[in-house]
């Protein structure tokens, strides 16, 4: 049976390319980073630095500027712990949303408890964000929902909140490697992302943010490596995820040459027309805009999400079922948790249908 796979927007499927990079690098040039006058870690250190410049080429930002991270979790706390430590005090404001991701949102409530600052919470529609800036230090926020794939207005929301005297971090996992991603267009403060969630291997992640305030922090975590260094080695301690890294530039590639503009557009039809079969289904509560990225999340009345995806992974349909990690935009939605399916360029209307006649078959 041929597995059908809706569950990118948890992890996504890695190309060959990708495999094959990370296979190069153990069979090949092993060896660490940074350290060997010798050549297999000479071409190591190499590919390893030629990605960062891969990732910043993406993001139109300057490759100095890209810190490597395990996640966008790990970067995010980068962010919480350095800049957070120093520039949250008593009284301070962080806006945050009602959609975050935990990783954008439990690193800031732990930050906020300790330096006896606030949360506060925009609703789904953003609509009360200008009443809510006064007095706030930092706006954390998704790019895009991994619930119910909103596309956030980034640009417009930073303008806000830098007129406001705010920084504006962004949880981009859900973006980047779905759709153009420009930093200077955005003009966010700090951007993050995984690349896990654009084909890439586990355990690389990537942290934004300029270089000037980068030289201002201390660093993250201390060890090898990272001792008299600059920016961005010095957030780098130990040694990384050397063939994660350059898997992660293996995807790039492949998302190059296939398209971003492509990639967004085949998930935007994929998107609209599950949209249009589902709503088809009786019982069936659809959560999020029309307008979107490709993840929809949905539950089907007298159906547990937990059943729905045992029926569906039976059939040979992987999808996500539970609270995706976004427990407080479930509570606002009045529901425990509910089922996901998520797009990649490797999805097929093909593969809707099949989830469809499964549905009905519920």
């Amino acid at each position: 049976m041929k597995r059908i796979y809706f569950d990118s927007a948890s992890t996504s499927l890695k190309p060959k390319q990708v495999i094959d990079a990370v296979v190069d690098f153990y069979q090949n040039y092993t060896a660490n980073i940074h350290r060997g006058i010798y050549r297999e870690s000479e071409e190591a250190t190499k590919r390893y630095e030629e990605v960062r410049n891969k990732v910043a080429k993406l993001i139109n930002v300057k490759s100095d500027e890209i810190i490597f991270t395990k996640n966008t979790t790990e970067a995010i706390n980068l962010v919480a712990k350095t800049w957070g430590e120093v520039n949250i005090k008593k009284g301070n404001k962080i806006l945050s949303t009602i959609m975050e991701h935990h990783s954008n949102l439990l690193p800031w409530q732990e930050l906020a408890k300790r330096k006896k600052a606030k949360i506060v919470m925009l609703d789904l529609d953003l609509s009360n964000i200008d009443q809510l800036l006064q007095g706030v230090v930092l706006v954390a926020i998704t790019h895009v929902s991994n619930v119910l794939g909103t596309i956030n207005p980034v640009a417009e929301i930073t303008k806000k909140a830098h007129q406001a005297g705010a920084l504006v971090l962004v949880d981009g996992a859900q973006a980047v490697g779905h759709m153009k991603v420009d930093i200077k267009k955005l003009g966010c403060d700090f951007y993050s992302f995984s690349g896990h969630k654009m084909l890439g291997p586990s355990g690389v992640g990537v942290l934004w943010m300029k270089k000037e305030m980068a030289e201002t922090l201390s660093p993250f975590l201390l060890g090898g490596g990272m001792v008299g260094q600059d920016t961005p080695q010095k957030f780098e301690a130990g040694t990384p995820n050397i063939e994660g890294v350059i898997g992660l530039g293996a995807a790039i590639d492949y998302l190059n040459n296939i398209g971003i503009e492509k990639i967004r557009l085949h998930e935007k039809a994929l998107t609209q027309y599950a949209l249009k079969k589902l709503s088809g289904i009786k019982g069936i509560t659809i959560y999020g805009p029309k307008k979107r990225a490709g993840i929809i999340s949905f539950n089907i009345t007298g159906i547990h999400p937990h059943d729905l995806a045992g029926f569906l992974d039976k059939k040979g349909i992987a999808i996500r079922a539970g609270n995706h990690c976004a427990t407080p935009l479930h509570e606002k939605l009045g529901i425990k948790s509910s089922a996901r399916i998520s797009f990649h360029i490797y999805n097929s209307k093909e593969e809707i249908d099949k989830l469809i006649k499964c549905l009905q078959q519920i």
